[in-house]
């Protein structure tokens, strides 16, 4: 496969997909050019999410799921400090390879892996970040990350609910991983200005392994066609948040809650002892949990991601049969009605010339009269 470069030098086509670091594989170029519809995918899944080799076979499968709705995946990674949009089957395997050196890239990340010409699989916010700027409107995930518990003690916040509130995005996941404090992070998103909706019928908010967290979202909605229009009426506002669509994992691949929390506990006071804390410490308590289950995590976490492709695939196809043209605003009046008034205080003092002082006070209430005269023109168009 091969790539063309993006350029904002450049005055051509070009020069709005990208910048002159980020690389456009001619299949998304086109499908971008020819408004079909692109989806964009992380590439943590196969850097740091799953081992080997299920996270290469899950990101060949989430892509093929994504073809198959008619819809152009959009991987999206660093290799060798170029900035990758659209990965071959060769670059997929070099990112999967666990002999190949990598870096969790955030957006806080990009500056040090490009200068220094690494790889990177980029996450949520890493993924947003990239896709935003060459115009790609849904992302597909896993789940995203959020406040980490206890974290109104060590402020360890993802940098996914920052980027989520920057950007006029929909990202389709299966909430919050479970490892983090959902209530603390759906108060972070409201925060942030993020519309949150369930996708299925029911306001349940999923919690990553589990169909039901105990906590509702403040919207849902039933069906792709539903979660297209929700998504075109966040891009007709111009808004500059995004849309977070929870997706619960398939009911026969679903862990109890209450089991998975005793999970989650034993791995978090593992990761502890261990002192894993800031990007190390999702993949950390990822591996843990698969090794407590018996791989049972592992599983459901392979099958959640293919589900929200399928999701997501399915929302791609809608949003390109929507007309483009936005929503307008009409007004019935040529001039605003303002109501209110203004003062105004002046203190003069008065001096041997009373004759100057005089024409002074008289300029000012002509001058007032004249403002107000001008006002009530306006006001009633005479």
């Amino acid at each position: 496969m091969s790539f063309l470069r993006a350029s904002f030098k450049l005055k051509d086509t070009l020069s709005k997909r990208g910048s002159s670091l980020i690389d456009i594989s001619e299949e998304v170029l086109a499908a971008l050019n020819e408004k079909k519809p692109v989806i964009a995918l992380e590439s943590t899944i196969l850097t740091h999410g799953m081992p080997p080799p299920h996270n290469l076979n899950t990101a060949v499968a989430v892509e093929g799921i994504v073809r198959d709705q008619g819809v152009v995946p959009a991987t999206v990674a660093v290799i060798g400090g170029r900035i990758k949009v659209g990965l071959s089957k060769e670059q997929l395997s070099h990112l999967a390879d666990p002999n190949t050196p990598k870096v969790k890239t955030s957006r806080r990340d990009y500056p040090f892996v490009l200068s220094k010409k690494l790889n990177g699989g980029t996450t949520v916010s890493g993924t947003i970040l990239v896709a935003k700027a060459v115009g790609i409107n849904i992302f597909v995930t896993g789940g995203i990350g959020g406040v980490h518990r206890n974290g109104e003690n060590t402020l360890d916040i993802s940098a996914d609910l920052n980027e989520l509130g920057r950007n006029c995005i929909l990202t389709v996941c299966s909430g919050v991983k479970s490892i983090l404090d959902i209530e603390r992070t759906l108060e972070y998103l409201e925060t942030q200005g993020v519309c949150v909706a369930c996708y299925g019928g029911s306001l349940t908010f999923p919690a990553f392994y589990s169909k039901d967290s105990g906590y509702t979202a403040p919207y849902q909605v039933q069906d792709p066609r539903e979660a297209a229009r929700l998504l075109k009426a966040a891009l007709d506002l111009n808004i500059s948040s995004g849309v977070l669509l929870a997706v619960p994992v398939p009911k026969e691949f679903s862990i109890e809650y209450d089991t998975m929390e005793a999970h989650i506990e034993l791995a978090l006071r593992k990761a502890q002892r261990e002192h894993k804390f800031g990007k190390d410490i999702t993949p950390f308590l990822l591996q843990e949990l698969a090794n407590i289950t018996d791989g049972k995590s592992l599983e459901t976490n392979m099958a959640l991601i293919k589900n929200n492709a399928l999701v997501g695939g399915k929302i791609a196809k809608e949003l390109s049969n929507l007309p483009e043209k936005p929503f307008s605003v009409t007004t019935t009046r040529k001039y605003p009605v303002v109501i209110g008034g203004s003062n105004l205080d002046s203190v003069i003092n008065l001096n041997d010339d009373i004759k100057v002082s005089l024409y002074f006070i008289f300029f000012v209430i002509l001058s007032c009269n004249f403002r107000i005269h001008i006002k009530l023109s306006l006001m009633f168009n005479i």
